[in-house]
Formats: structure tokens, C-alpha cells, sequence
């Protein structure tokens, strides 16, 4: 798999067993539209594209604008936001959050370590089985992503623009 142009040849086995997580979760739900990984300070860390790896008769959907530095931005944006709401009600950490709209639906998702995954996907996923894999790849991430990884997949995803 692929994140941005980037392959995982190099990296350190934590980056490519979440790189692996990513793969396994684009691969297993259907509808998904684009995934990112998003740094407590809203940076991108890992995506992934996965309408571009099938042959589709018909045109795909895009992503935000096509990017993933887009979806980052989104994902980042709706997470301070409902943060913010939060802590104004007394709600207190905001574990999940989901947009619906007409064409699609956008899916935040707090790691354990502040980072965020943020899943679009389209209008007729089945949202509770979207929830429930991203929920998954939270626990099974959340645990690994230490600042040395973070600061690993920044670079990585630099060295691909």
C-alpha cells in the first residue's frame, strides 16, 4: 500500500503496521471515500485513497477538492469545533463525531494520543459498520502512535510532496 505517494519501504515496523491497519480498513468497508490520520496539530500522517486501486465503470466520487491535506484540514476543523462544544457543556472528551450530508458523510474519530482518523464516505455507506471499523483501527492504533511515530510519518509524508 501506498500513503501519499509514498511506499513504506524504510519505515520502521510501527509505521508500516499502521500503514497495514490503514490497508485492512479501506479494504473491509465499503463506501469509504478517503481516510486520514491527522496529528494532534492538524497535520496529515497517513492516508489513503482507496476508490483510486478499484476499476470503476462510472466516475468516482472525489474527496474534498481530491486531496488529502483537505480531508486533514476537515477532519482537524470539526474536531476543535466539537471540542470546543464540549468543554462548554461539560461534556467532557469527544470520543466521535459524524456529518451527514446529502452526498456523503464525514466521521472523526479521537486516538488515545490526540490524534484524530477521519473517514468520507458516501451517501449510502452503512454508517454503523463505518463507525464500528474505525473504532477497531483507533484501538489498535491508538496504543503505538508514540511522538517518535508521529514525527516518523510527518517526515514520510513530506519527503513525498
Amino acid at each position: 500500500m501506498t500513503a501519499t505517494g509514498t511506499g513504506t519501504f524504510g519505515l520502521s515496523s510501527e509505521a508500516r503496521n499502521l500503514h497495514w491497519l490503514l490497508k485492512n480498513l479501506v479494504e473491509e468497508v465499503p463506501g469509504l471515500i478517503s481516510v486520514a490520520v491527522v496529528s494532534s496539530d492538524g497535520l496529515l500522517l497517513l492516508s489513503s485513497d482507496p476508490e483510486q486501486r478499484r476499476a470503476r465503470p462510472e466516475p468516482r466520487p472525489q474527496g474534498p477538492r481530491g486531496s488529502s491535506a483537505d480531508l486533514a484540514t476537515i477532519v482537524s476543523g470539526i474536531a476543535s469545533l466539537t471540542h470546543g462544544a464540549a468543554r462548554l457543556m461539560d461534556g467532557g472528551n469527544v470520543k466521535q463525531t459524524v456529518v451527514a450530508m446529502e452526498q456523503g458523510s464525514v466521521f472523526v474519530m479521537a486516538i488515545s494520543d490526540g490524534s484524530l482518523l477521519g473517514v468520507h464516505a458516501t451517501p449510502d455507506c452503512d454508517m454503523s459498520v463505518v463507525a464500528y471499523h474505525m473504532a477497531l483501527f483507533v484501538g489498535r492504533a491508538g496504543h503505538v502512535l508514540t511522538p517518535e511515530l508521529r514525527s516518523e510519518l510527518r517526515q514520510s509524508m513530506e519527503a513525498a510532496q
